[in-house]
């Protein structure tokens, strides 16, 4: 079969090295590469010999890769990358900065500079002039920020400067539980200190940014896989990988993947919550309730363990004891920071005000707008369930427009201001409003929901029906019955969004 699969044509070879590396089965797929030449060529078949190649410490075949012709995309970029963990490798720690300092303002790799120079500074033991790296790396991380916290942490601890280890972990929501990881050296594997394990970094990198582009920039899966191969202590891509193939509704396979991470891994937590997510996307309720216990139930459980309680019981429409859940997670949060606190303060409420609960939601929403007064999140959230329970509408409009002139760009905070728009009669701003948040997020059904009712209130009866049918195409089980109602008979008091 391999022989047969060998001599086909390039795009049959090639797509059989790409499946290899979907299913994980990377000897396989290096054997398909190595006898088919045009199969080498697609930017996944070098990606993987390039990966293969630094875990075997053979530095001049990467670069050899790196720099070889593909049918699809140029790889010299990466070119400085290699050659700088190829110097450090050496010992040559003047070239390996001088690598980096190649690399392009324009390029795809200069936001890794920072990153790449502070954990080749830290393989030699130069904790001073890393530390303003470090910082920099993480202020720009991203999604990115644990996991490089993390990894700069256990590089000063190696060199033996704990005091600066510690620095990389003031902060965290978590940060006694990090601190004592290091401690106990938990976060050995977390360690970024060979070339292996630099590029799957970098390839993570990659994936997420690819993720976020919602498929313009490709499929991230195989990518991430690489990243993987490259360093099986990357728990950070394997955890990515299970919820790639979570959101593919590929459920099985992900929680496979996500249960291999061991409990002792510095990413167990996020292991699970990644699995309760699959499992609630998967309507897996029963299961998803199970996992959420059991952490609960455990010696020393943690706030993390309750705030997954919480989402799976939100999950299920169990708010009341949603909102206990959360409590429970706030009264064991560690943080040193309480400005930390609003993302759980924001969960509570959001419980409590579907528990009918709304005095009590608006008290916990007036804490965390407190502590975080410039958060749009918050804001939209006050604001809009402000106008939700019959608040008064221009104050309710005044914390949206600031959400909104803080995050202008955000779809669902748009909505906001335009329902506000609605509420108080200024139903032709209210449209144009509504309208570009439907162009900003198509697929949300409460914005054409929004959208529909103010466009039937001015008079626009079909286009009204155009937006209320695309509201219903993405609407939750409890919208329809409402959607339905208003296409078939227009907009009543009974069927008007809320």
């Amino acid at each position: 079969m391999l022989a047969q699969i060998a001599g086909a044509s390039g795009a049959v070879a090639s797509q059989a090295v790409s499946e290899a590396i979907r299913a994980g089965e990377y000897d396989l797929a290096l054997k398909l590469v190595s006898q088919s030449p045009e199969a080498s060529k697609t930017v996944q078949a070098r990606l993987l010999l390039i990966a293969d190649a630094l875990r075997h410490e053979q530095i001049g075949l990467a670069g050899q890769w790196v720099k070889s012709p593909g049918a699809d995309v140029d790889l010299s970029f990466w070119a400085p990358m290699v050659e700088a963990w190829g110097a450090a490798d050496r010992g040559d720690r003047a070239g390996a900065m001088a690598a980096l300092a190649g690399v392009p303002k324009d390029s795809a790799f200069s936001p890794f500079v920072d990153e790449e120079g502070a954990l080749i500074l830290l393989k030699f033991g130069k904790t001073a002039d890393a530390e303003p790296l470090a910082d920099r790396a993480i202020a720009a991380a991203g999604a990115r920020e644990t996991r490089l916290r993390l990894a700069f942490a256990e590089g000063f601890q190696k060199a033996g400067d704990h005091k600066r280890a510690l620095a990389m972990l003031q902060g965290m929501d978590d940060s006694a539980e990090r601190i004592a990881e290091l401690n106990s050296g938990r976060l050995k594997p977390m360690l970024i200190d060979t070339a292996a394990k630099a590029f799957s970094e970098q390839l993570l990198g990659l994936a997420i940014e690819m993720r976020r582009s919602n498929g313009i920039a490709g499929d991230p899966f195989n990518i991430v896989q690489i990243a993987r191969f490259a360093s099986s202590d990357n728990s950070d891509a394997t955890i990515l990988a299970g919820m790639l193939l979570a959101e593919r509704d590929q459920i099985d396979q992900s929680l496979a993947l996500l249960r291999s991470i061991p409990p002792t891994d510095p990413f167990a937590s996020e292991s699970l919550d990644a699995q309760a997510k699959a499992l609630i996307d998967g309507k897996r309720f029963p299961e998803a309730l199970a996992l959420a216990q059991s952490g609960i139930h455990s010696p020393g459980a943690t706030a993390d363990d309750y705030s997954r309680l919480g989402d799976v019981l939100s999950s299920m429409k169990r708010y009341d004891e949603a909102a206990n859940a959360y409590q429970q997670a706030l009264a064991r949060s560690t943080g040193e920071n309480p400005g930390e606190l609003w993302p759980m303060l924001l969960l509570q409420a959001s419980s409590l005000e579907s528990a009918h609960r709304w005095p009590e939601a608006k008290q916990v929403l007036d804490r965390a707008l407190a502590i975080a007064p410039n958060q749009p999140l918050i804001l939209n959230f006050l604001g809009y369930a402000d106008l939700e329970h019959g608040e008064d509408a221009k104050t309710a409009e005044a914390l949206i427009v600031k959400a909104s002139s803080l995050d202008p760009n955000d779809a669902s905070i748009t909505d906001s201001l335009g329902w506000a728009l609605y509420k108080q009669g200024r139903i032709e701003d209210a449209i144009d409003t509504l309208q570009k948040a439907a162009a900003g997020d198509p697929a949300q059904s409460e914005i054409q929901e929004h959208l529909g009712d103010a466009l039937y209130t001015a008079g626009y009866r079909f286009e009204a029906r155009y937006a209320w049918r695309a509201a219903l195409a993405t609407a939750d089980e409890d919208a329809q019955a409402r959607l339905k109602a208003k296409i078939a008979g227009g907009l009543t008091q009974m069927t008007a969004a809320r």
